[in-house]
């Protein structure tokens, strides 16, 4: 054989399987224990980690029998592990008191990252408005930046798919009500704090966040000052109005103030008002129930006088 040939060796069969065996090892997701302090929240996490009912009974859960499926989260440049599912679970597992999490570790882009963290906790039972509202927009913008195709055709409606509709599929939501919902997200917290709660009704509160913030907060303080909350149609004119460049909080306050058909025996005294009369410390409530009580008086001075 000459001596410039090149001397080449045939790895054994162990040595090709085994090599390929540990590669798809390293491929392979594993479950890991990470230290409870070495997990971050993911950056606008759009969903809320309530010490509530179903949050003790997590804890007490985990207090039993452990965290029974992992988290998943991705490195950060930064050091420590950014949390891409499980945001409830690390909360309960702090009050529980452990020092470690099983972790499933993947590397995501921000993009990917996002759907999956909105993916998986679309799936919960309870979620708010605020939650879904900006859950949808984290989502479209995700799957926008991925190029999401809108070229594909939607069997039972013959239309093409909007990047909308590829966010309401998996939650029955259509193209309509995920820009509705997305319109929340243009609420200032106060009014979309109150659509959490109830106080303000998911129909008007979109139509309120075509206000802009000064207006909305001028609606705020008037619907405060009425104590109403917004019909449909209320808030249909107040939009009109703000698109009219007519509103103003007295206008709000005149909309709010008017009588509705179920609350035709209702009185209206602006906030402003019963404040003079009252110390800054009082509550709404307070003030309520010593107006009851100074008209309960008044009552029995007019009863007795007319006894005589």
């Amino acid at each position: 054989m000459p001596k410039n040939s090149l001397n080449v060796s045939l790895k054994g069969a162990d040595d090709i399987f085994s090599t390929e065996e540990s590669r798809q090892e390293q491929q392979r997701e594993q479950v890991q224990q990470i230290p409870i302090g070495e997990l971050f929240p993911f950056k606008n996490h759009p969903f809320k980690v309530l010490d509530d009912e179903s949050m003790q009974r997590t804890v007490e859960s985990m207090e039993q029998y452990g965290v029974l499926s992992p988290l998943i989260a991705r490195p950060r440049p930064e050091g420590g592990y950014e949390i891409i599912s499980g945001h409830r679970r690390q909360h309960a597992a702090q009050l529980a008191g452990l020092d470690a999490l099983p972790v499933i570790v993947r590397q995501m882009d921000d993009d990917a990252a996002v759907l999956l963290m909105v993916d998986s906790n679309l799936q919960r039972e309870n979620i708010l408005p605020s939650e879904r509202a900006f859950a949808y927009k984290m989502k479209l913008e995700a799957l926008k930046n991925q190029g999401a195709r809108s070229d594909l055709t939607s069997a039972q409606l013959g239309r093409k798919l909007e990047t909308a509709d590829i966010v309401g599929q998996e939650s029955g939501d259509s193209r309509n009500q995920v820009r509705r919902f997305i319109r929340l997200t243009n609420l200032v917290p106060e009014l979309l704090d109150m659509v959490d709660e109830k106080k303000i009704a998911f129909n008007p509160a979109v139509e309120l966040s075509y206000l802009d913030e000064s207006q909305q907060r001028d609606f705020f303080e008037a619907m405060n000052d009425t104590q109403n909350a917004p019909s449909l149609s209320q808030a249909q004119r107040l939009k009109k109005l703000a698109q009219e460049g007519h509103f103003s909080y007295d206008v709000a306050f005149a909309v709010m103030g008017e009588e509705k058909k179920d609350e035709l025996d209702k009185v209206v005294i602006k906030n402003d008002t019963l404040r003079k009369y009252f110390p800054r410390s009082y509550t709404p409530k307070q003030m309520e129930d010593t107006i009851i009580k100074l008209l309960e008086q008044w009552q029995r001075k007019q009863q007795r006088q007319n006894e005589r």
